[in-house]
C-alpha cells in the first residue's frame, strides 16, 4: 500500500487549511517516508519506512 510505513502504519492525515480570511480548503499531510533496505523480523528487505522509525531506531540499516 503507498504512502504508507511499514513499521508503525503511518499514512495520510486529512484535514482543512484555514486562510487568513477564513477561507477553507482541503489539505494532505504526508509523512517522511524513505526507502531503506533494512533488517526486519530478521530478514534484509527494501520497506519503505518514516522518518520517525529511522530516527527511534525501530529498524536496523543493513
Amino acid at each position: 500500500m503507498g504512502r504508507v510505513c511499514e513499521v508503525c502504519g503511518r499514512g495520510p492525515e486529512y484535514g482543512t487549511q484555514v486562510s487568513h480570511s477564513g477561507h477553507h480548503s482541503r489539505r494532505v499531510r504526508l509523512p517522511n517516508l524513505q526507502y531503506v533496505r533494512a533488517v526486519y523480523h530478521g530478514r534484509r528487505r527494501r520497506m519503505r519506512v518514516c522518518a520517525r522509525c529511522i530516527k527511534a531506531g525501530k529498524i536496523g540499516k543493513a
